[in-house]
Order: structure tokens, then sequence, then C-alpha cells
């Protein structure tokens, strides 16, 4: 079986370094690099986070670069206090792991994306968990790229469903919407994996008890990060009892679209005063016979959080 190529941008959070275990222990997936954006944690916290999270899974072959620090139309980043709650001041739930003896790549993220399409073309998925930022400039600076992607399977956006920002806008959509439309206009295929799907999922104290129960350091450290997010949801959301799989639901659609539904359209992310961050139909080309864009609307959640279990606890298991 041919693997994917897989890079995943993340702004790595709790969900991000589950995206992160998945794209490392799915069997058909080739996770070759980690881009790092600003979100959830500042770029350079992502960075660490994501060394740190590679080290713990026995992956730290998988080299890690640095994007962009902050959205094109503004000149810094500041971490909203709601997202340093959500996944704690250091991204991971305030676990501490070992510092990695790993540097940051030398060459920039956006160079990387678009070294890796000319290398691997049709081959490569980019995974976004984060803002489009990194992967608009990517485009920018080497239009030739749109044709050689494979896919860029994003998580962000809601099309049936309200934002989780505002009424109107997600979070990863809502960090930079002008990147974001540049990438849903672009001719690059695109799939949205939402809100629409996301909020189906569900990840509980069960679950991560078995990884606690392994015995294994990265069972246990992985449960007490993401037990952390779950006591967050509980706080939040108390009706849930757990927490949504969102980054790394991205991740599983990216290496088996059929885990969803999709409705294929054009898309537009809105970015004028009104409806900020706002993921819709393009009404220029609805008629579009071959619109470059899908977003999922329906997930098959019971086979998804078993292949998810399935993967990550065999994963932790063999990383003692």
């Amino acid at each position: 079986m041919a693997k994917k190529k897989l890079i995943l941008d993340l702004d790595t959070g709790v969900d991000d370094a589950m995206a992160i275990a998945y794209a490392v222990s799915a069997p058909n997936a080739d996770l070759v690099g980690i881009v790092n954006s600003y979100g959830n944690v500042v770029v350079e916290q992502a960075a660490k986070n994501s060394l740190q999270i590679l080290d713990l899974l026995g992956a730290s072959d998988v080299p890690v670069y640095e994007g962009e620090s902050h959205s094109q139309t503004s000149d810094h980043f500041d971490v909203m206090p709601v997202s340093a709650h959500i996944h704690g001041k250091n991204g991971i739930g305030e676990v501490v792991l070992p510092e990695s003896d790993r540097s940051i790549e030398k060459e920039s993220g956006v160079d990387f994306m678009i070294d890796a399409a000319h290398e691997y073309g049709k081959d490569l998925t980019i995974i976004p968990t984060g803002p489009l930022t990194n992967l608009a400039k990517a485009l920018r600076k080497d239009p030739e790229i749109s044709d050689l992607i494979g896919n860029v399977t994003l998580m962000g956006g809601a099309l049936t469903v309200p934002g989780n920002v505002s009424d109107a806008a997600e979070a990863n959509i809502n960090q930079d919407a002008e990147a974001a439309n540049e990438v849903f206009t672009n001719k690059v295929p695109v799939t949205m994996v939402g809100l629409d799907v996301t909020l189906r999922t569900l990840l509980t104290k069960k679950e991560t008890q078995q990884w606690r129960d392994l015995g294994t350091t990265a069972g246990e450290k992985f449960a007490d990060i993401v037990d952390y997010y779950i006591g967050i949801y509980d706080e939040m959301y108390p009706e849930l009892g757990g927490c949504s799989l969102h980054d790394p639901l991205a991740v599983g659609v990216a290496c088996d679209p059929t885990f969803v539904q999709t409705l294929s359209l054009d898309m537009i992310v809105h970015h004028g005063e009104d409806n900020y961050g706002r993921t819709t139909g393009d009404t220029a080309h609805l008629d579009d016979p071959k619109p470059s864009d899908k977003a999922a609307i329906q997930v098959d959640d019971e086979r998804y959080l078993k292949t998810f279990m399935e993967y990550l606890t065999n994963l932790f298991k063999n990383n003692k």
C-alpha cells in the first residue's frame, strides 16, 4: 500500500498533539514534516510542543519547521485568554515534557511546503489545523504548486452550524480570514473538515484511561494532556461528557476520506466587516461543474473513534 505523504501545519495545542499521534500511527501515512503556526500558542511554543510530542512518540526523525508568526493583516499575535484556558498556557494541558535535543529546521515552513509540493506532487496532502497563513503565503510565493499538491485537508470553518468564536466564524478561519479566502478560492483541491463534523465526535475519560492503563510514558502523558482538555470541556460544555476530536479528525479524513460525506462546492471566506470568517458557497460559481472545494457535512463517528483509538493505543503501547 502506497503511503500518503503528509505535512501537518499546526498551532500545536492539545488536539493538534492528537493529530500528530494519528499521523505518526496511521499505516498508510508518511509524515514528512510539521510546519508550525500561531493560534493556540505563539509559533515558537507550537514548534517546541511539536518537537516534544514527536520525541514522546518515538518519531524524532520527523523535521519541524516554523511558519508565520501572525496573520498577513497584522504585525504581531497575542494568544487569546480563552485559548490559553482551553489548551493550557503551554498548549499541552500544562503537562511538562522533556526538552527536545533537536532543533527547529533552518528553512522556513513556507519554503518547505513549496519544496515538498515539487518533490511529492499529487502524493502530497497538506493538513492545516490552525490558521491558513502559511499555506496562503506558499501559494502566493509559488503559484505552480496549486497544480502539484494532491489535496489540502483542513480543520476549520463551519458551513451548516454556527462558528465557535462568533455565530459566523470558526476559530482557525477567524485568525486570518483573508488567507483562508485565498486558499479556498485557489484551484488547489480543498476538503474542509469543519465544526459540522468535528462537533459530532467525542472522546471521554474512558478512552484516556485505556491509554493510562498501558503503563507507558507515552500513554500516561497523552492521558494527562487530553484529560486537562476534557476537564475544560466539562466546564464549558458539561452536557457532552468529553471533548471533540477537531484536529485529529482532519488527519483521519486525509488518510481515509470515507470517514465523512462531503458536499462539493466552490467556497469563499467572508473577510469584510460583516460576517468576518464565515465560510459559505461562492454564489459566483454555484454552477461550476468541477468545484475545487469540498465541505464535510456528515461523519461516521463510531468507525472513526474506533480507528483513532486503535492507532493511538498501539502507538502508545509500543513507546515505553
